[in-house]
């Protein structure tokens, strides 16, 4: 039988720098909100849409074959977490993805787990 190797349990491996990181949960909560606005089907296909083009409502609810008021629901989620961004042309609202590097980076984690390339 081998010898036994006793641990201490303590923090003493993990850096400073992490435990200040993991203190920061205002963080964390903004990653969890982002994904749990990922975790609906519909708001993927609409986020990767989005990214491919700026659309209205109307035309949002077309393509998706949705209605209005479902479409505009999802894009008020999406929008309230930060991955889309709006516009106001006379009576219409455009929406298109946000051009930040978390809107890039999620963009382009779809596409590598679906194998779908870009249209362009």
């Amino acid at each position: 039988m081998g010898a036994v190797i006793l641990h201490e349990h303590d923090a003493h491996g993990v850096p400073e720098s992490i435990r200040t990181e993991l203190g920061n949960i205002g963080q964390f909560q903004l990653v969890a909100e982002i994904f749990k606005q990922l975790g609906d089907p519909t708001r993927i296909r609409l986020f990767w849409l989005l990214c491919h083009c700026e659309a209205c409502v109307i035309n949002l609810s077309e393509v998706m074959d949705m209605s209005s008021p479902a479409i505009s629901h999802h894009l008020r989620l999406l929008r309230g977490s930060g991955l889309i961004v709006s516009r106001r042309e006379g009576k219409e609202v455009y929406y298109r993805a946000a051009d930040t590097k978390q809107s890039q980076l999620l963009h382009k984690m779809i596409e590598q787990v679906i194998e779908v390339a870009c249209p362009n």
